[in-house]
């Protein structure tokens, strides 16, 4: 994407305060989109519009909890604020949650969490931005799936549901927007190096007794390239299929894990 082409367009990125989201902000900004910084913790997407206004973005902080419908609805107006009526151009669904349990000690309280922050929140968000960009004609949804939405491992089913949940959402609503300007892809990253796999890695030391080193280790052995997917490149991804030259691309699942779903 050539630097600039994004002038004009004005993104939405939810869950934006922090690794991937942020990562995502940043670049949508450098590529002239003016960026909606979205996430329930208002100092963490305070810290992240700071930045990027300190390099002359335009950026904003709006607080938001994509799994409260009233909650979405504050951000659109909060956006239609800003940019006017039918809010953003792009969104980017990366709003969501991890959680690791065998399916028999996984409580209905863990599994309708999974669904409510990475299918619903997808949902909600999706369902509120999408009228303006049919309305103009023009429009870009990403949303932040996994390739859990896309194989199966141990102790993940809950989290795995839900992302299979965003990945046929995906292909549904790309599938009733083809026609009208409109393209809805998702991209599903391996283990990415962010405060999500901190805590992931945490609750699996807390749970088997490794270390957080030795569940790393574990982890990185099932990954071709042996390490962590880096938040930019995800970032890298998502830009790629904003861009006039995406056009075509729509109802996809983008890959980013070094090889170990192929493997």
């Amino acid at each position: 994407m050539s630097t600039g082409e994004l002038t004009g367009r004005r993104a939405v990125v939810t869950g934006g305060g922090r690794g991937i989201g942020e990562a995502v902000a940043r670049a949508l900004a450098r590529a002239g989109a003016s960026v909606v910084v979205a996430a329930r913790t208002a100092a963490e997407i305070d810290a992240v519009v700071e930045k990027l206004s300190a390099l002359g973005h335009q950026a904003w902080a709006i607080p938001c909890d994509v799994v409260d419908p009233d909650s979405v609805d504050e951000l659109v107006a909060a956006a239609e604020e800003r940019w006017g009526e039918g809010g953003a151009d792009i969104l980017v669904n990366n709003a969501g949650a991890a959680w690791s349990s065998p399916v028999l000690r996984t409580e209905l309280e863990d599994w309708n969490r999974m669904l409510a922050v990475n299918a619903t929140g997808t949902f909600l968000c999706t369902r509120a931005f999408l009228p303006g960009m049919m309305e103009r004609g023009w429009g870009r949804v990403v949303n932040i799936a996994s390739v859990a939405g896309l194989s199966g491992a141990r102790y993940i089913s809950a989290y795995a549901a839900s992302k299979h949940a965003v990945i046929g959402f995906t292909r549904c609503v790309a599938a009733e927007v083809a026609d009208k300007g409109v393209t809805v892809n998702a991209v599903c990253p391996g283990y990415v190096d962010t405060p999500m796999t901190d805590e992931s890695l945490r609750r699996i030391s807390e749970k088997t007794g490794l270390s957080e080193k030795e569940a790393l280790e574990l982890i990185l052995a099932r990954t071709p390239q042996g390490r962590l997917i880096e938040p930019a490149e995800v970032a890298h991804a998502v830009l790629s299929l904003c861009g006039a030259a995406a056009r075509g691309i729509n109802g996809q699942s983008i890959v980013i894990d070094g090889g170990e779903l192929l493997c």
